[in-house]
């Protein structure tokens, strides 16, 4: 038990060290995504939210407004997920991948579920 304590409590002291520093570093990515014809490009935040749209001018030579809002929408989802990766691959140092992924996703049980795991010694558990 004492051994699991000290883990707890170097995993604090390192999370509490480079926390902030990946916290401002996570909060600064932007992903830009271009649709497979390259006639769209989407740039979200760490958020996911849409930050910048840019049309390429030859989406008006098929004049097609329910592909078009397709293809941004499709687009937006695919650089969100490259976003949220990049997100926890910048915590992986100090958060597992599967926990940073649950909390990405505001699954609160999940979260719980592993964190409960790791204080009975369960490291894989759930997983």
């Amino acid at each position: 038990m004492q051994a699991y304590a000290d883990e707890l409590r170097q995993a604090f002291i390192r999370l509490q060290d480079d926390g902030l520093r990946l916290f401002a570093e996570a909060k600064a990515v932007q992903v830009t995504e271009k649709s497979q014809d390259g006639l769209v490009a989407v740039t979200v935040d760490a958020r996911g939210e849409l930050v910048r749209l840019d049309l390429d001018p030859r989406i008006y030579r098929r004049p097609d407004a329910r592909t078009l809002a397709d293809v941004i929408t499709d687009t937006t989802h695919h650089a969100a997920e490259k976003m949220r990766q990049r997100v926890v691959e910048i915590f992986e140092p100090v958060i597992p991948a599967e926990q940073m992924r649950a909390h990405l996703d505001g699954d609160v049980e999940t979260v719980l579920a592993q964190l409960a795991d790791q204080m009975a010694g369960r490291e894989n558990a759930g997983a």
